[in-house]
Protein backbone atom coordinates (compact mmCIF):
# COMPACT_ATOMS: atom_id res chain seq x y z
CA UNK A 1 0.00 0.00 0.00
CA UNK A 2 1.35 3.03 -0.95
CA UNK A 3 0.30 5.64 2.23
CA UNK A 4 0.44 9.71 1.62
CA UNK A 5 0.51 12.75 4.69
CA UNK A 6 -1.16 15.68 4.23
CA UNK A 7 -0.36 18.16 7.54
CA UNK A 8 -2.66 21.15 6.37
CA UNK A 9 -5.21 19.87 3.61
CA UNK A 10 -7.36 22.52 2.16
CA UNK A 11 -10.30 23.02 -0.26
CA UNK A 12 -8.95 24.86 -3.27
CA UNK A 13 -11.25 27.86 -4.30
CA UNK A 14 -10.16 28.98 -7.81
CA UNK A 15 -11.98 31.89 -8.88
CA UNK A 16 -11.99 33.32 -12.65
CA UNK A 17 -11.91 36.84 -13.50
CA UNK A 18 -12.33 39.20 -16.66
CA UNK A 19 -11.10 42.40 -14.93
CA UNK A 20 -9.57 43.04 -10.85
CA UNK A 21 -10.42 46.27 -9.41
CA UNK A 22 -9.08 46.53 -5.83
CA UNK A 23 -11.58 47.93 -3.74
CA UNK A 24 -14.73 47.17 -5.63
CA UNK A 25 -17.08 44.55 -6.00
CA UNK A 26 -15.52 41.67 -8.35
CA UNK A 27 -17.50 39.26 -9.78
CA UNK A 28 -15.98 35.87 -11.57
CA UNK A 29 -17.15 34.47 -14.86
CA UNK A 30 -16.54 31.02 -13.24
CA UNK A 31 -15.32 29.15 -10.26
CA UNK A 32 -14.11 25.88 -9.58
CA UNK A 33 -13.31 23.65 -6.28
CA UNK A 34 -10.70 21.42 -5.93
CA UNK A 35 -9.75 19.06 -3.11
CA UNK A 36 -6.23 20.58 -2.18
CA UNK A 37 -2.77 19.97 -0.58
CA UNK A 38 0.10 17.83 -1.80
CA UNK A 39 0.02 14.35 0.01
CA UNK A 40 -3.89 14.63 -1.89
CA UNK A 41 -2.41 15.48 -5.00
CA UNK A 42 -0.03 12.49 -5.12
CA UNK A 43 -3.10 10.14 -3.96
CA UNK A 44 -4.87 11.29 -7.07
CA UNK A 45 -2.37 10.61 -9.26
CA UNK A 46 -1.56 7.58 -8.18
CA UNK A 47 -5.17 6.79 -7.74
CA UNK A 48 -5.66 7.61 -11.63
CA UNK A 49 -3.12 5.60 -12.51
CA UNK A 50 -4.10 2.61 -11.20
CA UNK A 51 -2.02 2.52 -7.57
CA UNK A 52 -4.11 1.84 -4.20
CA UNK A 53 -3.44 4.77 -1.99
CA UNK A 54 -4.68 5.53 1.45
CA UNK A 55 -4.52 9.59 2.04
CA UNK A 56 -3.85 10.41 6.00
CA UNK A 57 -3.70 13.97 7.34
CA UNK A 58 -5.69 15.79 9.70
CA UNK A 59 -9.18 17.70 8.92
CA UNK A 60 -11.66 19.92 11.07
CA UNK A 61 -15.11 21.23 11.04
CA UNK A 62 -17.00 21.39 7.83
CA UNK A 63 -14.85 22.33 5.51
CA UNK A 64 -13.04 18.89 6.66
CA UNK A 65 -16.23 16.96 6.25
CA UNK A 66 -16.58 18.51 2.56
CA UNK A 67 -12.79 18.14 1.81
CA UNK A 68 -13.02 14.02 3.14
CA UNK A 69 -15.84 13.51 1.35
CA UNK A 70 -14.89 14.95 -2.15
CA UNK A 71 -11.59 12.84 -1.90
CA UNK A 72 -13.42 10.29 -1.07
CA UNK A 73 -15.46 10.51 -4.26
CA UNK A 74 -12.24 10.97 -6.60
CA UNK A 75 -11.76 7.04 -5.18
CA UNK A 76 -9.04 8.22 -2.98
CA UNK A 77 -9.49 5.72 0.69
CA UNK A 78 -9.32 8.14 3.16
CA UNK A 79 -8.38 7.78 6.52
CA UNK A 80 -8.02 11.20 8.18
CA UNK A 81 -7.72 12.34 12.05
CA UNK A 82 -10.23 14.31 12.77
CA UNK A 83 -9.40 17.50 14.79
CA UNK A 84 -11.84 18.58 17.73
CA UNK A 85 -11.73 22.62 17.19
CA UNK A 86 -11.46 24.68 13.73
CA UNK A 87 -12.15 24.47 10.09
CA UNK A 88 -10.12 22.91 7.31
CA UNK A 89 -8.71 25.90 5.87
CA UNK A 90 -9.79 27.42 2.34
CA UNK A 91 -7.12 28.82 -0.07
CA UNK A 92 -8.25 31.26 -2.36
CA UNK A 93 -6.75 31.09 -6.21
CA UNK A 94 -7.69 34.59 -8.32
CA UNK A 95 -7.36 33.60 -12.03
CA UNK A 96 -6.76 36.93 -14.11
CA UNK A 97 -3.74 37.52 -15.75
CA UNK A 98 -0.61 36.47 -12.64
CA UNK A 99 -2.46 34.10 -10.31
CA UNK A 100 -2.85 35.33 -6.60
CA UNK A 101 -3.31 33.13 -4.00
CA UNK A 102 -4.70 33.46 -0.36
CA UNK A 103 -4.00 30.44 1.75
CA UNK A 104 -5.79 29.93 5.06
CA UNK A 105 -3.96 29.14 8.01
CA UNK A 106 -5.89 25.75 8.99
CA UNK A 107 -6.75 24.33 12.72
CA UNK A 108 -4.54 23.69 15.80
CA UNK A 109 -2.91 19.91 15.41
CA UNK A 110 -2.96 18.56 18.98
CA UNK A 111 -0.35 16.48 20.32
CA UNK A 112 -2.58 14.09 20.74
CA UNK A 113 -3.69 14.17 16.97
CA UNK A 114 -0.25 14.18 16.12
CA UNK A 115 0.54 10.76 18.20
CA UNK A 116 -2.77 9.24 16.53
CA UNK A 117 -1.11 9.84 13.29
CA UNK A 118 2.32 8.26 14.56
CA UNK A 119 0.58 5.49 15.71
CA UNK A 120 -1.16 4.84 12.41
CA UNK A 121 2.41 4.61 11.05
CA UNK A 122 3.36 2.64 13.22
CA UNK A 123 1.24 0.13 11.22
CA UNK A 124 3.16 0.35 8.26
CA UNK A 125 5.72 -2.52 7.19
CA UNK A 126 8.23 -3.42 4.25
CA UNK A 127 5.78 -4.25 1.90
CA UNK A 128 4.55 -0.32 2.14
CA UNK A 129 5.28 3.20 0.36
CA UNK A 130 4.73 6.45 3.03
CA UNK A 131 5.21 9.51 1.43
CA UNK A 132 5.55 12.71 3.39
CA UNK A 133 5.46 15.98 0.99
CA UNK A 134 5.04 19.49 1.70
CA UNK A 135 5.67 22.13 4.49
CA UNK A 136 4.84 21.58 8.35
CA UNK A 137 2.28 23.83 9.79
CA UNK A 138 3.63 26.84 12.68
CA UNK A 139 0.91 23.92 14.82
CA UNK A 140 3.37 21.20 14.85
CA UNK A 141 7.22 21.27 15.81
CA UNK A 142 9.82 21.77 12.80
CA UNK A 143 11.15 18.55 13.24
CA UNK A 144 8.40 16.05 12.90
CA UNK A 145 9.54 14.72 9.68
CA UNK A 146 12.25 13.51 11.47
CA UNK A 147 10.05 12.35 14.35
CA UNK A 148 8.46 9.81 11.46
CA UNK A 149 11.39 8.49 9.82
CA UNK A 150 12.92 8.21 13.57
CA UNK A 151 9.93 5.85 14.46
CA UNK A 152 10.05 4.06 11.11
CA UNK A 153 14.00 3.56 11.03
CA UNK A 154 14.79 -0.48 10.73
CA UNK A 155 11.28 -1.43 9.44
CA UNK A 156 12.23 -1.60 5.83
CA UNK A 157 9.36 0.90 4.71
CA UNK A 158 10.44 2.76 1.70
CA UNK A 159 10.08 6.56 2.42
CA UNK A 160 9.58 8.98 -0.17
CA UNK A 161 10.27 13.12 1.01
CA UNK A 162 9.48 16.06 -1.04
CA UNK A 163 10.34 18.99 1.12
CA UNK A 164 12.79 21.85 1.01
CA UNK A 165 15.62 23.16 2.25
CA UNK A 166 15.97 21.88 6.63
CA UNK A 167 12.90 19.76 6.28
CA UNK A 168 14.62 17.83 3.76
CA UNK A 169 18.63 17.74 4.91
CA UNK A 170 17.52 16.87 8.38
CA UNK A 171 15.91 13.53 7.14
CA UNK A 172 18.43 12.36 4.95
CA UNK A 173 20.22 10.38 7.37
CA UNK A 174 17.50 8.22 7.89
CA UNK A 175 18.18 6.96 3.84
CA UNK A 176 14.67 8.11 2.15
CA UNK A 177 13.94 6.22 -0.61
CA UNK A 178 13.78 9.01 -3.17
CA UNK A 179 13.63 12.97 -2.28
CA UNK A 180 12.97 15.57 -4.95
CA UNK A 181 13.95 19.17 -4.74
CA UNK A 182 13.70 21.41 -8.08
CA UNK A 183 16.73 22.79 -9.10
CA UNK A 184 17.10 26.16 -7.89
CA UNK A 185 15.89 24.13 -4.22
CA UNK A 186 19.31 21.90 -4.88
CA UNK A 187 21.27 24.95 -5.30
CA UNK A 188 19.50 26.40 -2.06
CA UNK A 189 20.61 24.01 -0.05
CA UNK A 190 24.60 24.27 -0.75
CA UNK A 191 24.33 28.48 -1.22
CA UNK A 192 25.26 27.61 -4.86
CA UNK A 193 23.08 29.30 -8.45
CA UNK A 194 23.91 26.22 -10.35
CA UNK A 195 24.53 26.00 -13.54
CA UNK A 196 24.11 23.00 -16.23
CA UNK A 197 23.55 19.35 -15.87
CA UNK A 198 27.25 18.75 -14.68
CA UNK A 199 26.62 20.81 -11.59
CA UNK A 200 23.08 19.43 -10.65
CA UNK A 201 24.55 15.97 -10.59
CA UNK A 202 27.37 16.65 -8.53
CA UNK A 203 25.58 18.73 -5.66
CA UNK A 204 22.78 15.38 -5.96
CA UNK A 205 25.45 13.19 -5.37
CA UNK A 206 26.55 15.00 -2.31
CA UNK A 207 23.09 14.33 -1.38
CA UNK A 208 23.47 11.10 -1.81
CA UNK A 209 26.32 10.95 0.67
CA UNK A 210 24.38 12.65 3.28
CA UNK A 211 22.21 9.92 3.02
CA UNK A 212 19.46 10.24 0.42
CA UNK A 213 18.79 7.04 -1.86
CA UNK A 214 17.95 8.24 -5.19
CA UNK A 215 17.68 12.22 -6.18
CA UNK A 216 15.11 13.41 -8.54
CA UNK A 217 15.62 17.15 -9.63
CA UNK A 218 13.18 18.79 -11.46
CA UNK A 219 13.76 21.69 -13.73
CA UNK A 220 10.37 22.77 -14.63
CA UNK A 221 10.55 23.23 -18.66
CA UNK A 222 13.83 22.06 -18.76
CA UNK A 223 12.95 18.63 -17.80
CA UNK A 224 14.28 16.70 -15.01
CA UNK A 225 17.71 14.68 -13.87
CA UNK A 226 17.53 11.21 -11.61
CA UNK A 227 20.22 10.07 -10.05
CA UNK A 228 19.95 6.64 -8.65
CA UNK A 229 21.50 4.23 -5.88
CA UNK A 230 22.87 2.19 -8.06
CA UNK A 231 24.89 4.84 -9.72
CA UNK A 232 22.98 5.81 -12.92
CA UNK A 233 22.01 9.49 -14.01
CA UNK A 234 19.43 9.57 -16.30
CA UNK A 235 18.05 13.16 -18.34
CA UNK A 236 15.08 13.83 -19.90
CA UNK A 237 13.30 16.61 -21.42
CA UNK A 238 10.10 18.33 -21.42
CA UNK A 239 6.65 17.07 -23.60
CA UNK A 240 5.30 19.71 -25.68
CA UNK A 241 2.25 21.58 -24.43
CA UNK A 242 0.58 24.91 -23.02
CA UNK A 243 0.87 25.14 -19.20
CA UNK A 244 -1.70 25.95 -17.40
CA UNK A 245 -1.56 25.41 -13.87
CA UNK A 246 1.29 24.59 -12.27
CA UNK A 247 0.01 23.92 -8.76
CA UNK A 248 0.29 19.61 -8.34
CA UNK A 249 2.82 19.46 -11.24
CA UNK A 250 5.43 18.57 -8.81
CA UNK A 251 3.66 16.19 -6.40
CA UNK A 252 2.38 14.56 -10.07
CA UNK A 253 6.11 13.90 -10.87
CA UNK A 254 6.66 11.81 -7.74
CA UNK A 255 3.12 10.03 -7.90
CA UNK A 256 4.18 9.48 -11.71
CA UNK A 257 7.35 8.06 -10.41
CA UNK A 258 6.20 5.88 -7.47
CA UNK A 259 3.45 4.07 -9.85
CA UNK A 260 6.22 3.34 -13.04
CA UNK A 261 8.47 2.31 -10.18
CA UNK A 262 5.96 -0.25 -8.39
CA UNK A 263 5.01 -1.28 -11.89
CA UNK A 264 8.69 -1.92 -13.12
CA UNK A 265 10.93 -1.65 -10.37
CA UNK A 266 13.07 0.24 -13.40
CA UNK A 267 14.58 3.61 -12.16
CA UNK A 268 14.51 4.73 -15.85
CA UNK A 269 10.77 4.07 -16.15
CA UNK A 270 9.86 5.61 -13.46
CA UNK A 271 11.74 9.19 -14.38
CA UNK A 272 9.56 8.65 -17.74
CA UNK A 273 6.16 7.73 -15.91
CA UNK A 274 6.97 10.63 -13.74
CA UNK A 275 7.98 12.92 -16.20
CA UNK A 276 4.95 12.45 -17.99
CA UNK A 277 2.36 12.74 -14.86
CA UNK A 278 3.91 16.21 -13.68
CA UNK A 279 3.57 17.67 -17.77
CA UNK A 280 -0.04 16.42 -18.07
CA UNK A 281 -0.95 18.06 -14.83
CA UNK A 282 0.94 21.45 -15.96
CA UNK A 283 -0.92 20.64 -19.03
CA UNK A 284 -4.35 20.58 -17.26
CA UNK A 285 -6.90 22.84 -14.49
CA UNK A 286 -6.75 20.49 -12.44
CA UNK A 287 -4.54 17.18 -11.83
CA UNK A 288 -4.08 15.28 -15.03
CA UNK A 289 -6.70 12.94 -16.64
CA UNK A 290 -5.47 9.57 -18.12
CA UNK A 291 -6.46 10.80 -21.49
CA UNK A 292 -4.16 13.92 -21.25
CA UNK A 293 -1.33 11.50 -19.00
CA UNK A 294 -1.56 9.03 -22.32
CA UNK A 295 -0.41 11.85 -24.59
CA UNK A 296 2.48 13.17 -21.71
CA UNK A 297 3.96 9.64 -21.52
CA UNK A 298 4.14 8.87 -25.30
CA UNK A 299 6.34 11.85 -26.04
CA UNK A 300 8.64 11.10 -22.33
CA UNK A 301 9.41 8.01 -23.49
CA UNK A 302 10.37 9.77 -26.97
CA UNK A 303 13.02 12.34 -24.52
CA UNK A 304 15.14 10.00 -21.98
CA UNK A 305 18.49 10.02 -22.17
Amino acid sequence: MIYTVTFNPALDYVVFLEGLVPGDINRSIREAIYYGGKGINVSGILRMLGQETTALGFVAGFTGHALEEGVNAMGIKADFIHLPEGNTRINVKVKHGDETEINGQGPVITPEALEELFCKLDGLNEEDILILAGSIPNTLPEDVYERILARLEGKGIRVVVDATKDLLLNVLKYHPFLIKPNNHELGEMFGKVLKGDDEIAFYAKELQKKGARNVLISMAGDGAMLVTEDGQTFRIGTPKGKVVNSVGAGDSMVAGFVAGYMESGDYKRALITGTAAGSATAFSEGLASAEMYAGTLAQAEQLIQ
